[in-house]
């Protein structure tokens, strides 16, 4: 077979995987559309190449307000690969304890807040720690990782704890083992990864049924939308009100950083 349609083949199983997952991606979008009505913002946060599946979610076309992306450049920095900013660091400080601690630090995070989670292996000890500490918040965490990947791989926290022990749902992207799909002949290791194939289905079915929910609500969203679909006008009013609301929504996870909480503050 050919290597391009081997490849095509596996993503129709990483399809199937996903299909198989639409009650827990409904049971998600329930808890983030939940968290957006209450003018909250849904957490996004991946290391590594799972930054693409937050970037996938917001900001881009098809997208809304109601999600703050946390993409730490230390850790998703890739396109110097050596030298300084390099691959190596990144690798590195994707497992240094602590660093995920100094990240939530930025925020004032509170239990109508959710998270969703990105990473394939689930392994990583700051994307673990990150969902750790949002659920000592009392923050609803779902983690996206790649079921047989995480499985077969070794957590790389002292106690073995991987992602999906701190996760409230799970949800997978059905890459296999290592990631790479196809087996070309005469070369002894696979090539061409499946986990952000998956991934990006699964984040843009979620986003799919987020809409859904907060337009039933009667909060339909302010989507970015391209001139050639509504027109330059209607596109760029969508752009500049989708970009205050989200100015305003990051605002208020800033507002109270450092303060104590009064006696008549929520969830005292």
């Amino acid at each position: 077979m050919l290597p391009s349609l081997d490849y095509l083949n596996r993503c129709r199983d990483l399809l199937a995987t996903v299909t198989a997952q639409v009650d827990p991606i409904r049971q998600a979008a329930d808890w983030f559309a939940s968290t957006i009505l209450a003018g909250r913002m849904v957490h996004l946060f991946g290391s590594g190449h799972s930054r693409i599946l937050v970037e996938e979610m917001w900001p881009r076309y098809g997208s809304f307000p109601g999600f703050n992306p946390i993409v730490e450049l230390s850790l998703s920095f890739h396109n110097l690969v050596v030298g300084a900013n390099g691959q190596r660091q990144a690798m590195f400080l994707e497992n240094v304890p602590g660093l995920a601690a100094r990240i939530l630090r930025n925020f004032d995070l509170q239990p109508t807040d959710s998270a969703l989670v990105i990473s394939s292996s689930g392994c990583n000890v700051v994307p673990i720690e990150i969902a750790e500490g949002f659920r000592q918040r009392g923050v609803r965490v779902v983690a996206i990782i790649s079921r047989e990947h995480s499985l077969a791989s070794t957590s790389q926290r002292p106690d073995g704890r991987k992602l999906q022990d701190f996760a409230d749902l799970v949800l997978d992207t059905g890459a296999p083992v290592g990631d790479a799909m196809v087996r070309v002949e005469g070369l002894d290791t696979p090539v061409a990864p499946g986990s952000t194939v998956g991934g990006c289905m699964l984040v843009n079915c979620l986003k799919a049924e987020i809409a859904q929910r907060l337009t039933a609500a009667g909060h339909p969203p302010k989507v970015l939308s391209a001139s050639a679909v509504v027109g330059k006008e209607r596109a760029t009013a969508l752009f500049e009100a989708a970009y205050d609301e989200h100015a305003r929504r990051l605002a208020k996870l800033y507002q109270n950083l450092g303060l104590e909480p009064s006696p008549t503050s929520p969830g005292v």
